[in-house]
C-alpha cells in the first residue's frame, strides 16, 4: 500500500498523471461527504453499477477509464449491445473491492463507489490522493450507509435521492444539462402512468409477487417496492420482508400472488416457476401471468430512471391492460433508447 501511495504522489508531482490538475471545487456526495474534486473531470473510475448507468445515459461514456469487473452480470448481457465501448474498458474490483494497483495505474480523478463500500476500501483509495464519491440514489440522511434501509418515506427517499444522485454525478463529470433533461424526462413519463392509476383502490390493487433466484425477492425499503406501488400493484412481501431477502415457499404459497414479475437478468427463475410442482398451485402460474421483464424495467433495490419512466409503464400494461390500449411500449422504448443510449431498442415487451 506505501509503495502504490508513492508511486502515485510522485507522479502527481512529476506532473505525469493524465487529466491530473489543482483541486478547485468542492461536492458533497450521497454519504453527505464533503469532496475536493478537480475543475474538469475526464477520467473517472466506476466501482457501482448504477452509476455506470446513469453515465452512459449522461452521455459521459467516455471519461470511464475503468469499470466493476461484474458489470454484466449486473447490468444483463445485453447491456454490451448498447455501450460496446464498455467491452474494451479495464476492469478492477466490484461494488465492496477494489484493486489498488491497477487503480493507480489509470490514473483517475474520482472514483465513484456505492454507499455501503467498506469504509476501509474508501480509505485506501483516498490515501492514494484519488476523490471518492459515494452514490447512494436515496436522500435519507440517517441510513445512507446502510444496504437495506428503515426509510421513514421511502417515496421521498428514493424520488429526491435519484435526482440528488443524477445531478451529483452530472455535476462531477461537468454533464449538468444531461442530468436535468434525464431527470425532467423520468419523472414527466412517471406522472403520464400515476394519473392512469389514480382511480384504483387499495383494496382492488392486484397482488404481485417479485421472484429473485433462490427465492430471494424485494420487500419495504428498496425502490423495487415502490414500482410495483406505482403500477398499481400490491407487494405481497411488503409488510414482512424488509429490504432484499429470502423467503420460504410456504409463505410464498401462503401469500397468493396474482402476477408475479422476474427482472431480465434472471429468465431462469420464469423456467424454473413453470417446471417446479410445488409452484403451479398458484393463481399467477395457472393463468401464466408469470412475466419476464424487459432489459428497461430495472426492479433493482435502487432506481434508475428508464425504470421510473419505462418500466412502472410497462407493469401497469401487464396489470391493468385496459388502461394502457393505447400505449406501444415497443414505441416507447424505442424512443428512450435513442435519446438516452444513442442507439435502438431490440428487446421484447
Amino acid at each position: 500500500m506505501r509503495q502504490i501511495l508513492r508511486s502515485f504522489v510522485l507522479l502527481v508531482l512529476l506532473g505525469s498523471v493524465p487529466g491530473f490538475s489543482y483541486a478547485d471545487r468542492v461536492v458533497t456526495d450521497q454519504l453527505g461527504r464533503q469532496v475536493t474534486i478537480p475543475d474538469r473531470v475526464d477520467r473517472v473510475v466506476v466501482l457501482q453499477h448504477q452509476t455506470l448507468n446513469l453515465l452512459v445515459q449522461l452521455d459521459a461514456t467516455n471519461k470511464m477509464v475503468g469499470i466493476l469487473a461484474n458489470w454484466r452480470q449486473q447490468l444483463g448481457d445485453s447491456y454490451a449491445r448498447l455501450v460496446p465501448e464498455l467491452t474494451k474498458v479495464p476492469m478492477l474490483g466490484d461494488l465492496t473491492h477494489v484493486d489498488l494497483e491497477k487503480l493507480v495505474a489509470l490514473h483517475p480523478q474520482v472514483v465513484f463507489v456505492t454507499n455501503y463500500a467498506p469504509q476501509e476500501m474508501i480509505d485506501q483509495i483516498q490515501q492514494l490522493g484519488i476523490a471518492v464519491i459515494a452514490i447512494s440514489l436515496r436522500a435519507d440522511d440517517k441510513q445512507q450507509s446502510h444496504l437495506n434501509p428503515d426509510l421513514q418515506n421511502e417515496e421521498q427517499a428514493y424520488n429526491q435521492g435519484l435526482k440528488d444522485g443524477i445531478r451529483l454525478i452530472g455535476a462531477v463529470v461537468n454533464h449538468q444539462q444531461q442530468a436535468e433533461a434525464l431527470i425532467k424526462a423520468t419523472f414527466s413519463l412517471r406522472q403520464q402512468t400515476a394519473d392512469r392509476l389514480k382511480d384504483i383502490p387499495a383494496d382492488q390493487r392486484i397482488r404481485v409477487y417479485m421472484a429473485n433466484p433462490d427465492l430471494t425477492t424485494y420487500g419495504s425499503g428498496k425502490y423495487t417496492g415502490l414500482m410495483m406501488n406505482h403500477s398499481g400493484a400490491m407487494n405481497v412481501a411488503a409488510a414482512t420482508v424488509k429490504g432484499y431477502k429470502q423467503v420460504s415457499m410456504e409463505q410464498i404459497l401462503a401469500w397468493k400472488p396474482q402476477v408475479i414479475f422476474v427482472q431480465d437478468r434472471y429468465p431462469q427463475v420464469v423456467d424454473e416457476i413453470y417446471q417446479q410442482p410445488v409452484w403451479q398451485a398458484l393463481d399467477a402460474v395457472k393463468n401464466h401471468r408469470v412475466y419476464l421483464m424487459p432489459e428497461y424495467a430495472k426492479a433493482w433495490g435502487y432506481p434508475m430512471p428508464e425504470a421510473m419512466a419505462l418500466g412502472e409503464l410497462w407493469m401497469a400494461k401487464k396489470l391493468y391492460p385496459e388502461k394502457f390500449k393505447d400505449i406501444d411500449m415497443q414505441q416507447q422504448a424505442e424512443s428512450w433508447y435513442q435519446r438516452f443510449y444513442r442507439t435502438d431498442y431490440r428487446g421484447s415487451n
